[in-house]
């Protein structure tokens, strides 16, 4: 076998598609998708690896290493090799490859990530590599009714309004909440700055797949804090967002039947304002998923990070009130 690597060329993901089938995984067929040739604006570098028979050269594997906008501290890493190539060292020399690439990146960042599902060849690989776990994540479909409502106020339908809103997705209240949440829940691999427009970018404006958000709001005496001037809002609490099926939002197509079968699952962005104390932040978390999965089933990207959230939705977990979907995944990346 003689193996020559090489540049990324167009017309190479069709090559390697008929020699890799299709994807093993949920994050090989995600990762696919940043195999592109190497450029600067994004930093990327993508590299070709042919095993030349009788002067013939045929694609057999690829790899990959990119700059990323959002979570700059780690360049992302990915590296694929058809089934029959492995255990012949084309992976292990195209990491070793993608970092003397990675030490040339111009943010001088050269530490590298990659997302695996725990069990497979790629997780093995990464292990041997020296990569580790630092966060696992998991897609959870929390059936209808799993939670009873909540009660607001006196609970009357006023009190209930008071609390409950629906909240345009471009407002500038909501983009500041999820933001910081966003980072408070990522301290493990920093976001970096993030404005009011990335935000906006990222989860909230339509391209994002947003449909719609509902806030959980304090009681308007907290708006003061000494029950003076009660008519201003309380302050943010928490917050769902919502995404249209078959859109990207925060990471995860829905996937459900027809409309002739069981409801799909609506994907939804559930947080609370980081501020708030542990007790504070599970009630939020709790009485706005009880809210919005009342009558449908919802689907939730939940990190390990996300504890508020974990402390809500394990026990619906274990009483079968919720289910994982797939297959864990786990963000491994070499050592701090």
């Amino acid at each position: 076998m003689a193996i020559e690597y090489r540049e990324w060329r167009e017309g190479d993901d069709l090559a390697l598609l008929e020699i890799w089938g299709g994807p093993e995984t949920v994050q090989a067929g995600q990762f696919r998708g940043t195999l592109a040739p190497s450029g600067n604006a994004p930093w990327r570098r993508c590299i070709v690896a042919e095993d030349v028979v009788d002067g013939v050269a045929i694609p057999v594997a690829a790899a990959v290493v990119h700059e990323a906008s959002l979570h700059p501290e780690r360049l992302w890493a990915y590296i694929e090799v058809a089934r029959d190539h492995r255990r012949a060292g084309i992976g292990s020399t195209l990491l070793t490859m993608l970092r003397h690439e990675a030490a040339k990146s111009p943010s001088g960042v050269s530490k590298l990530r990659c997302k695996v599902e725990p069990g497979t060849p790629g997780a093995a690989f990464a292990e041997a590599a020296g990569m580790a776990p630092i966060q696992r994540s998991r897609l959870i479909i929390v059936d209808p009714a799993p939670l009873k409502l909540p009660v607001f106020g006196d609970g009357s339908e006023s009190a209930a309004s008071d609390q409950v809103e629906d909240l345009a997705t471009g407002s500038v209240e909501l983009s500041d909440v999820v933001g910081r949440y966003y980072t408070a829940v990522h301290t493990w691999d920093s976001p970096g700055e993030l404005s009011v427009a990335m935000v906006q970018r990222l989860f909230l404006d339509d391209l994002s797949g947003a449909h719609g958000a509902i806030v959980l709001r304090a009681p308007k005496a907290s708006a003061f804090g000494h029950g003076i001037a009660a008519s201003r809002k309380g302050r943010l609490e928490g917050f769902a967002i919502s995404y249209a099926q078959g859109t990207p939002g925060t990471g995860a197509d829905a996937d459900g039947t027809g409309s002739a079968g069981p409801a799909a699952p609506t994907e939804v962005f559930l947080g609370h304002e980081p501020k708030l104390g542990e007790d504070e932040a599970r009630a939020a978390v709790r009485d706005l998923l009880a809210l919005i999965a009342y009558q449908h089933p919802v689907m939730l990207e939940l990190d390990d990070a996300m504890t508020a959230l974990r402390a809500v939705v394990e026990p619906l977990l274990e009483t079968g009130k919720a289910h994982v979907q797939g297959s864990e995944t786990l963000v491994v990346a070499d050592p701090a």
